[in-house]
This record gives C-alpha cells, structure tokens and sequence, in this order.
C-alpha cells in the first residue's frame, strides 16, 4: 500500500499543481498570448493599411507631378506668346517710328528744298538785275551783250 499511496499522493499533487496552473496561471498566460495575438493582428492591419496608403500617396504624388508638369508647360507656352506678342508689339512700334523719323526726313528734304529753290530764285533775280543794270549802263553793241549773257549763264 505504501506504493499506491505514494502514487496516489503524487497525482492528488500532480493533479492539484494542474488545478491551480489552470485556476491561477493559465488565465493570465491566455490573455497575454491573446494580447499579444492581438497586437501582431492590428501590426499587421496597419502594415497593409499603410501599404494602401503609401500607394494611393505614390499615386497622388504622381498625378500632382504631372498636372504641375502641364501647368509648367502651360505657363511656358504662355510666356512664349507673350514673348511674340511683345516682339511683333516692338516691331510695328519700331516700323512706326521709321515711318514718322522717314517722314519728317522727307519733311525737311522738301523744305531744304523749296528754300534753296528760293534762294537761287534770289541770286538768279540778282543777276538778271545786276546784268540788266550792266547792259543798260554800257550800251554796248548786239555781240557785246549776247557774249556777256552768255558768260552770266556759264557763271550760273
């Protein structure tokens, strides 16, 4: 008998250390590992909700880059018209300018002109006189006047 009470206190021990593991111990062990469980769950859920996220990011960036890319290109092609536009402005201002600057030119070429024409109007009426005056003074005979007429008109 002293073998089966033995026996029979190492399973009352046996089965009372499993009773009070199961009562005391296991509990807290379950809810840590299902705690922990947990956690590894929601790490996991968050590392594909990230993933999502840095993927819709990605996309968004790059649509961001492409519209700022035709919005780039947009201003330079409206620079560029701008460029023309100010260039042919210049232009027909410069043509303009020309126009007028030939006209005034032109202006003052006609009345350098008209005055020289005055003034060799003056210094021819002047001769006439002056030979008128030497004619009528000398009383000189047909081929006398004709050869100073024909000197005044060399002179002229």
């Amino acid at each position: 008998m002293n073998l089966n009470a033995t026996m029979l206190g190492q399973a009352l021990s046996f089965v009372i250390f499993v009773w009070l593991c199961m009562k005391y111990v296991w509990p807290p062990l379950t809810a840590l590992l299902d705690e922990r469980q947990r956690v590894i769950a929601e790490g996991l859920s968050q590392t594909e909700f990230a993933a999502k996220e840095l993927q819709l990011a990605k996309a968004n960036g790059a649509k961001l880059l492409e519209e700022a890319k035709q919005q780039a290109s947009g201003l330079v092609e409206q620079g560029n018209k701008r460029r023309t536009q100010i260039i042919d402005e210049a232009k027909l201002e410069a043509e303009q300018e020309k126009a007028r600057i030939i006209a005034e030119g032109q202006t003052e070429l006609e009345a350098e002109r008209h005055r020289i024409r005055e003034e060799l109007r003056h210094e021819m009426t002047a001769l006439v006189i002056e030979s008128a005056e030497k004619l009528i003074s000398r009383q000189l005979d047909t081929d006398a006047n004709r050869a100073l007429v024909d000197k005044i008109i060399t002179e002229l």
